[in-house]
């Protein structure tokens, strides 16, 4: 067994794929805050990271609208995303609140943060007992 493939590190690489995962769900969300009839969405925090990163519990697929569109290679996210519409809904139907996304957007980076260093913390101490005694 190599320092990959402990569960620890497994878990902690399977929260930071989440937590990217998310970041580009809100960036399309910034990114429709102008669309009418767009709808806010956000990633279901899945229950077991390690059976997400296996692809258990049905990896989404790229839709095809059109024959002359590029089939997709494989699944293209690993994660579910649904609906979340924001507290306001403009006139337009649009359900984005860009201030709401922003407050989204902060908290992911501040678990990515803590998820990093927790990772870089267990890399430190593989190191450390790995090293020869008196060193």
């Amino acid at each position: 067994m190599g320092v990959v493939d402990l569960p620890l590190l497994n878990q902690i690489k399977g929260r930071l794929g989440w937590l990217d995962e998310r970041q580009r769900v809100i960036a399309q969300n910034v990114a429709n805050s102008d669309t009418p009839g767009y709808v806010a969405r956000d990633l279901t925090a899945p229950k077991d990271f390690a059976a997400a990163m296996r692809g258990q519990g049905g990896p989404l697929q790229m839709a095809r609208t059109s024959a002359a569109h590029i089939a997709p290679a494989g699944p293209v996210a690993r994660y579910q995303t649904n609906d979340a519409p924001d507290s306001e809904t403009t006139l337009d139907g649009n359900s984005v609140v860009v201030e709401e996304q922003m407050l989204k957007m902060a908290e992911s980076r501040m678990a990515y943060d803590a998820a990093i260093g927790f990772y870089q913390k267990s890399l430190q101490m593989i190191r450390m007992a790995a090293r020869p005694p008196g060193r």
